[in-house]
């Protein structure tokens, strides 16, 4: 009978582990929840007085896609990252990312996505045409909510692509993606729009709204690249895909119409301005049962309550469970999500809960969310 040798088995599971490791880092989550409890810090916006460029609704098509290509390719940039990761023992080492972005304003204002640059020590931005600027980290607003960011490089008379509209586009038009696809350089790939207004959970607390489904091909560094229509106009900025053994890929963009807002205000304010209430959720399921012996088994479960927030002095508290809010009963985090970003700030919302198994009535006025912290 073989003896199983406990020191081989050792080695062959640390070199796995190590593995694993390396490959989910080339693949950055994003976590943050949008009822953060970070200490606000002072940020400096891009330019207060910006206003995005005006939707061109009617352009004509362009007779090819040899021809949208050539228009929109001048605009797109390739965006390097380095983020200082940690191995298995604890050692920091620097993981290379790679991602794309658009020029949005001549003077070298970039839209791409959140999670292209989360975390990054160093972000190199490579124009088309070879010139490449290394963006101050502090010159960097994000929203990371919808997986969306800014990057101010120190650069003018940049080609800016101009904005269509994603509310006019069918199923079956024709799109085109442009990005820096496998960071091996910018390439396109053409397809169709699948679907309209399509969500898709990202992250276990966080869920992309109202996407353009396309089969247009996107591949790990197209992220933030732009999606145009057959005019060479942005409709959509490509975010996700969902590929699986035997399953055809599946891209996503963000709607242009739906980011368009938030890059406003990451440029004029430096942040997106929410309805805030203050506290940390999380989904009821079988594990906060357990552990809070929760007496309902659906509603938000508050994980965390901020000090003097909206939801304090409302008098909620660590375990108590949100079923209704607004008048909308909510299941999950992103329900509660959506029914409190839709909510004028400053006006009183009722909250039904439960505390053990009585429910309660509450009310609470949101504020404007703090002022992320910088650098």
């Amino acid at each position: 009978m073989k003896t199983w040798n406990f020191k081989a088995f050792l080695a062959i599971f640390l070199i796995v582990l190590v593995l694993g490791s390396t490959f989910l880092t080339g693949c950055i989550t994003v976590t943050q929840s949008p009822e953060s409890t970070e200490t606000p810090a002072v940020t400096t916006p891009i330019n207060t007085s910006w206003t995005p460029p005006a939707n061109t609704e009617t352009a004509t098509q362009l007779p090819n896609i040899a021809d949208v290509v050539a228009l929109v390719k001048p605009s797109v940039v390739a965006i390097s990252t380095e983020v200082t990761t940690y191995d298995f023992f604890d050692r920091p080492y620097t993981q290379e990312g790679a991602g794309s972005g658009w020029v949005i304003d001549p003077d070298g204002i970039i839209v791409t996505n959140y999670h292209v640059v989360e975390g990054a020590n160093t972000i190199t931005v490579t124009t088309d045409n070879g010139d490449t600027y290394i963006a101050d980290v502090n010159s960097i607003f994000t929203d990371p909510l919808n997986d969306l960011a800014i990057i101010k490089i120190d650069a003018t008379d940049l080609p800016a692509l101009k904005r269509g509209t994603a509310s006019n586009m069918r199923v079956g038009d024709w799109v085109v993606a442009i990005g820096n696809a496998l960071g091996q350089g910018t390439r396109a790939t053409e397809g169709i729009v699948s679907r309209q207004g399509v969500s898709l959970q990202v992250d276990y607390n966080q869920t992309l709204y109202d996407l353009i489904e396309t089969s247009a091909a996107i591949n790990p560094g197209n992220s933030g690249g732009p999606l145009v229509n057959l005019a060479g106009e942005v409709i959509g900025i490509t975010s996700a895909k969902i590929a699986s053994v035997g399953v055809e890929g599946m891209g996503y963009a963000i709607s242009i119409d739906i980011a368009m807002p938030i890059i406003e205000e990451l440029v004029t304010n430096g942040y997106v301005i929410r309805p805030w209430l203050g506290v940390v959720p999380y989904t009821v399921d079988q594990i906060a049962i357990a552990q809070f012996d929760l007496k309902v088994d659906e509603g938000v479960l508050i994980a965390q309550v901020v000090a003097d927030s909206p939801a304090y002095e409302a008098g909620l508290q660590r375990g108590d469970v949100i079923v209704s809010i607004g008048g909308e009963n909510i299941t999950t985090v992103e329900e509660l999500t959506q029914v409190l970003h839709a909510a004028p700030i400053g006006e009183t919302l009722e909250i039904r809960f439960y505390r053990g198994d009585m429910e309660y009535v509450t009310n609470a006025v949101p504020i404007e969310s703090p002022r992320p912290e910088t650098g």
